[in-house]
């Protein structure tokens, strides 16, 4: 029955969601009642808050009557050590530095529709009962989106699960830089057994290793010897690793392994979230209508939002002013400005033309061709997405149009993005262009 119920949430739910959040569960099924195990407390909230309900009405439907669905955290069941373990101490002696920063965890991690699915498959990655699940994972996306705080967050729910694991999270460039240092003292063999004998590697922005053969031989064979010996292994990239240029072809062979998720700029209502969640933890005192301006003004990366944050609390602990709207307008203003040189509606309409490699005369012009229709509402939808401009405005921009037809485009488009892996990827594309 709950094989049936997964295939049909497919039909009724977006199928990645289904994938990465409900087929993950244990479903034990007794006479008319369901439990459904959960890894952890986030993926059971999860469930709780948005599919539960989903989940109870198909399950009606296949079984005819109403079914009992009951909610529960799975038993950890602790490993004993094994007599291998007691006989090789030398491989847990090994001096390994995590590196994990324990401030960033799942917990902290601000859920939003651009990183819901990077969110749900670095926690069944942390928690998975079986390695091989999810990997390697990759997490992709542009500079200051969150992809090191999931790398953190993994690490750490790893530790908190089995304290014995052997983490370890790296940047590239530490990587390549150790490697160098390994080389020249003539000690690439103890280099070779630090990182090959971790349980879970978390390198950060890989595309660091491009044009580095030597590094990525290295990495190549330990990212072999890691998997072959079913450890994890998960990593970030800037963008998706096949655009790279300058990573060798069997290495982004390797990475589409296992699992490739995309981590998008935040919305509106996301940036929000995280001007607030921010601004508690560094102690600042920001009112809504602050939080919401400054959200409208800086789209494009999570930095942005805490650089300006940093900024107010700094000028306000000088001068000793409150922070409120004018004051954040005053501070801000050089901010906001270069951020609005960089993101305008011109820059989108060029750059979405440029990606679809349509002319930006068919853009702004009346053709219906859906080769030219969805960039022309992909433009659109960035432009009410990235900027401040108005519905009206933004019709105006575009040949004239009514401000209904930019709505129209806007709520298609969004609809789309929520159905349509590639259609995300294209966005994320375009906005990298545009923030380069």
């Amino acid at each position: 029955m709950w094989e049936n119920c997964l295939k049909r949430l497919e039909t009724v739910l977006p199928k990645d969601q289904v994938t990465l959040w409900i087929r993950p569960l244990d479903a034990t099924i007794m006479e008319n009642t369901v439990i459904l195990e959960a890894s952890n407390d986030i993926v059971l909230n999860k469930i709780k808050d948005q599919f539960l309900t989903y989940i109870k009405a198909v399950l009606k439907e296949i079984s005819g009557q109403n079914m009992d669905v009951e909610l529960a955290l799975k038993k950890v069941i602790s490993e004993q050590p094994t007599q291998q373990t007691n006989q090789k101490p030398k491989k847990t002696a090994l001096k390994i530095n995590d590196h994990l920063d324990p401030r960033f965890t799942f917990q902290n991690f601000i859920e939003g529709r651009s990183n819901t699915i990077a969110l749900a498959a670095s926690l069944q990655t942390a928690t998975a009962s079986r390695v091989e699940e999810n990997n390697p994972l990759l997490i992709y996306g542009s500079t200051g989106l969150g992809k090191t705080h999931l790398l953190h967050a993994i690490g750490n729910e790893i530790k908190k699960s089995n304290p014995k694991e052997v983490v370890c999270y790296l940047h590239s460039e530490i990587y390549v830089n150790q490697m160098v240092k390994a080389i020249q003292q003539k000690s690439m063999d103890a280099f070779k057994q630090k990182y090959r004998s971790v349980t879970a590697l978390l390198i950060d922005d890989i595309q660091f290793f491009a044009r580095k053969e030597r590094s990525q031989e290295e990495f190549f064979h330990t990212f072999n010897y890691l998997l072959e010996g079913q450890k994890r292994v998960i990593i970030t990239c800037d963008r998706y690793p096949k655009e790279v240029n300058g990573l060798e072809s069997r290495l982004k062979s390797r990475l589409g392994w296992g699992i490739s998720v995309p981590i998008d700029p935040p919305d509106y209502e996301t940036r929000v979230a995280i001007l607030k969640e921010k601004a508690a933890l560094i102690k600042v005192d920001i009112c809504d209508e602050v939080a919401h301006f400054i959200a409208k003004q800086l789209n494009s990366n999570i930095r942005e939002l805490e650089g300006a944050l940093s900024t107010l609390k700094a000028n306000a602990n000088f001068t000793r002013k409150k922070i409120d709207l004018q004051y954040t307008k005053q501070i801000l203003k050089e901010l906001f400005k270069v951020n609005h040189q960089i993101v305008s509606v011109e820059n989108i309409q060029k750059s979405t033309a440029q990606y679809y490699n349509v002319k930006l005369s068919e853009l702004l012009g009346k053709s219906r061709k859906r080769s030219i229709v969805r960039p022309r509402q992909m433009a659109m939808f960035l432009s009410k997405e990235l900027t401040d401009k108005s519905y009206p405005e933004i019709g105006e921009l575009f040949g004239g149009r009514d401000h209904t037809t930019v709505l129209h485009a806007y709520r298609k488009m969004n609809d789309l993005l929520n159905q349509e892996s590639e259609l995300s990827e294209d966005r994320q594309k375009i906005v990298n262009i545009l923030i380069e």
